[in-house]
């Protein structure tokens, strides 16, 4: 068996595919990490200090975590909701009632609910530790980005049940970006865009207009949010956390205390 593991071990499809030795030594280790895709991102050594519970929390790898969860369990509800006006809320109460696996809507929900506390706890224990100083800027800024789009994550999924909580609560939400500088037509600047120098930005064009596909909530507001929740904001999510681990790697490793 040791000789048909060995022959196996210096074939050349072997090599091809594992390019390095058994990781038993500094050396091995460090190219079992910085040859594997998935592992790559990672440091290949950390300070002890850097990753003791006392003052990380772990809560980078638990929003990450969640975010995996809200993945898997997001493609298995695509397979039975239709972002109709008809059939949404139907689709809904099947999930809870009918359909096989319908934990699948509960794991979904509550992670996401926790999904946003651990990313707020995330972010306070780098504001804590200093972590958003030099030379940690440009990654201190990636993370707020993450952490609008963790937002807009479940704000744009909040609608998807279509019943009266989720339809008054968008409601409320999308009024709130009349207000918005420059784009909104109630907001600070509004008055000095002009479009084709003969109007100016109304209720008809801006930004909460474009965000509801009208002036009110209805079923061209639920598909665009469906489609901003299931594709355009985790794909944003997802390669701006590959950008955040990256520049981990890049700045030291974790960051420690002040």
């Amino acid at each position: 068996m040791n000789k048909v593991f060995a022959y196996i071990r210096a074939s050349q499809i072997w090599r091809s595919i594992f390019r390095h030795g058994y990781p038993d030594t500094p050396r091995n280790r460090t190219l079992a990490v910085l040859s594997n895709f998935f592992l790559h991102l990672h440091p290949v050594k950390v300070r002890r200090s850097g990753i003791q519970l006392s003052y990380t929390w772990c809560m980078g790898g638990v929003t990450f975590f969640l975010f995996l969860i809200e993945t898997i369990t997001g493609l298995l509800l695509m397979f039975y909701y239709r972002p109709t006006a008809e059939l949404a809320y139907q689709d809904i109460l099947a999930l809870r009632e009918h359909v096989p696996l319908g934990i699948m809507r509960e794991l979904h929900r509550w992670s996401a609910h926790l999904m946003v506390i651990s990313v707020w706890l995330h972010m306070y224990r780098v504001f804590l530790t200093g972590s958003y100083k030099a030379p940690r800027e440009f990654n201190w800024n990636v993370g707020v980005i993450l952490l609008v789009l963790t937002l807009l994550l479940s704000f744009t999924g909040y609608l998807l049940p279509w019943d009266q909580l989720a339809v008054w609560a968008i409601t409320v939400g999308t009024n709130m970006a009349r207000a918005t500088p420059v784009l909104g037509h109630e907001g600070p600047g509004a008055a000095l865009v002009s479009l084709g120098g003969l109007d100016f930005i109304h209720a008809g064009d801006d930004v909460r207009f474009g965000l509801l596909a009208g002036r009110f909530v209805g079923e061209g507001a639920l598909l665009r949010f469906y489609v901003l929740h299931c594709v355009g904001i985790p794909i944003g999510a997802a390669v701006l956390m590959a950008i955040h681990f990256w520049r981990v790697r890049k700045d030291g490793g974790i960051s420690g205390p002040l």
